[in-house]
């Protein structure tokens, strides 16, 4: 198995992901067609693998892939990163989009666990003050019988974030004032606004700054994280909405029924799925549209090289060569 790039002599890399094949950091494979190719990093040439060695391999990518958060999506191509770094640019039909559980369960598993280890930690931190103040003689029982709202005077006092207001001044936003966070229609391509409230003061985000503040404020909307269950739900709510951007545009119009009208596009008043698909949504869309450009280009680079790939694997092939290649070709 070769180990430096057929064109520059740079070495292709490894990688601890693809057991059949460890070399090169980008793989992209044509499962219906039975290519792979090891893309350098130094001169960007594709390198087609031997076909003794690419069959197994094409089928451990293709079931990476499956696991594996699609980032970006063509016609023709698919491009995702593994955890361990390792980019695999699948061609092909798409699959049907899916959003994996399993991606947002841990992050919000931990900050879940994280909240419940906070409120303990100050419970027991206000419940040692007042027995010293007992012990001593100095806590009256009406500052005893107003204990139980340490808890939040210590959530809501601090100021979680900052964001640059309009006029260039940045805004100290503390718990209760990310709380009014609204998602407002908007009349531009995006379709949707973020609104802020501090104070008496109110600033309206659009475009690219309204993800920005979005990004800011919602991982703090949802401190308390997540259960598995609700983690489920969200991914569902995302694709009942079909796209990621779709739901963003949705919530902006949302109502609670019931409620004044002031209530809409709230998103402190939504449901804890739908907060978490919200902030979900958001960071599929920004690495979606990160990633789109790249995957433009290296769905040029793929047809030329294809090209190449179809003389090369025709060359010099026997009947039995032939045989072999359509058994383990899938069906395009």
């Amino acid at each position: 198995m070769y180990v430096n790039c057929m064109f520059c002599q740079k070495d292709l890399g490894r990688n601890r992901v693809v057991e059949h094949f460890p070399v090169g950091r980008r793989l992209v494979f044509d499962g219906a067609r039975g290519r792979l190719w090891v893309v350098c990093q130094k001169c960007e040439r594709w390198n087609l693998t031997p076909l003794e060695e690419r069959w197994e391999a094409v089928e451990e990518c293709e079931r990476l892939f499956r696991k594996t958060r699609i980032r970006a999506q063509t016609e023709n191509m698919g491009l995702a990163r593994h955890a361990e770094g390792v980019v695999l640019v699948r061609v092909g039909e798409p699959y049907r989009e899916e959003f994996a559980a399993w991606r947002y369960g841990d992050q919000f598993g931990r900050r879940r666990r994280k909240a419940i280890l906070t409120t303990a930690g100050v419970i027991v931190a206000g419940g040692a003050v007042l027995s010293a103040g007992l012990a001593a003689g100095i806590i009256s029982g009406a500052v005893l019988g107003q204990s139980g709202n340490w808890v939040n005077l210590y959530v809501n006092g601090r100021t979680l974030t900052k964001i640059r207001a309009t006029d260039g001044k940045l805004l100290k936003m503390k718990r209760p004032d990310i709380l009014k966070t609204r998602l407002v229609e908007s009349g531009d391509e995006q379709g949707w606004g973020i609104q802020v409230q501090k104070g008496k003061r109110t600033e309206l985000y659009t475009g690219p700054e309204a993800r920005l503040v979005a990004g800011q404020l919602l991982p703090h909307i949802n401190a308390g994280g997540g259960k598995k269950s609700t983690v489920r739900e969200a991914v569902s709510r995302i694709e009942e909405a079909g796209h990621p951007e779709a739901l963003l545009r949705e919530l902006s119009t949302w109502k609670h029924e019931g409620f004044w009208k002031e209530t809409t596009g709230l998103v402190g008043k939504l449901a804890a799925p739908t907060k978490l698909a919200l902030e979900m949504a958001l960071h599929e869309e920004e690495e979606r549209r990160a990633l789109e450009g790249e995957l433009w280009l290296l769905e040029q680079r793929w047809k030329e090289a294809e090209e190449i790939a179809a003389i090369a694997d025709g060359l010099l092939l026997t009947d039995e060569d032939e045989a072999f290649l359509e058994r383990h070709r899938k069906p395009a």
